[in-house]
């Protein structure tokens, strides 16, 4: 299959939200060493801590969003990239393994695909890196993907690659929670050419704001039932 672009072609903006992270913005931004990547932007969403300056050390370009939200972070990071052939996402807490990242966009460079997860369920997870109730929700939603749209995901990653003309034709609005649920299903709606690969995943460095309080185990899960039934009624 011929690759859209020359191996030595730098055609990926990867966009990291970060939210107090300084603990390990600097590991997850000096592990990108893909060739195919073209800039690093770290978008620095509401911290109250050094993560934009421990980001700029370390060599990424850093956007403030003062919104809190995981997806309103992501949206931020989308209108900042240069034009790209691929965006790809990635944690800032050091989950993900950024060694990974050629295995996520080569599928998309041989126009094979147009959306690449790194799917935790498929891959090697250290010990305690994804808790029952993170692991329980993925389930829960999935689940329910295959069950409207009869589409087998096995997980809803944050670690995830896509074609940037694609992207934009997914029209995201998600602020937060439901940011990757949304993903997913728009994917499916658009008949997308969909690739899940087993993904690496590790404990987290610093305190999960998500799965670290009840709050937010709770927030979290009600949203993504939410925009999967209203992504539902919208079909």
């Amino acid at each position: 299959m011929e690759i859209s672009k020359t191996l030595s072609e730098k055609t990926v903006s990867v966009i990291i939200p970060a939210h107090n992270e300084e603990q390990a913005i600097g590991k997850v931004v000096s592990g990108i060493t893909s060739k195919f990547v073209k800039e690093i932007i770290v978008v620095n969403n509401a911290s109250t801590d050094q993560t934009a300056e421990v980001a700029r050390k370390a060599g990424a370009k850093v956007v403030d969003e003062p919104k809190a939200g995981y997806g309103m972070a992501c949206l931020t990071g989308i209108a900042s990239v240069d034009s790209p052939e691929i965006v790809l996402f990635i944690d800032g807490d050091a989950s993900d393994d950024p060694k990974q990242i050629d295995d996520l966009v080569l599928p998309i460079l041989k126009n094979e695909f147009d959306f690449v997860i790194g799917s935790r369920k498929l891959g090697k997870k250290e010990e305690g890196s994804l808790t029952p109730q993170q692991a329980f929700g993925n389930w829960l939603a999935v689940t329910l993907i295959k069950l409207f749209w009869g589409f087998s995901y096995t997980d809803l990653g944050p670690f995830r690659a896509i074609r940037y003309s694609a992207l934009q034709d997914l029209e995201m609005k998600d602020t937060n929670y439901g940011w990757t649920v949304e993903m997913q299903i728009k994917a499916v709606k658009q008949k997308l050419r969909i690739k899940e690969i087993p993904a690496n995943y590790f404990v987290r460095i610093g305190f999960s704001k998500i799965s670290g309080t009840v709050k937010g185990v709770i927030s979290a899960g009600f949203k993504i039932i939410y925009t999967i039934f209203k992504s539902l009624k919208e079909t």
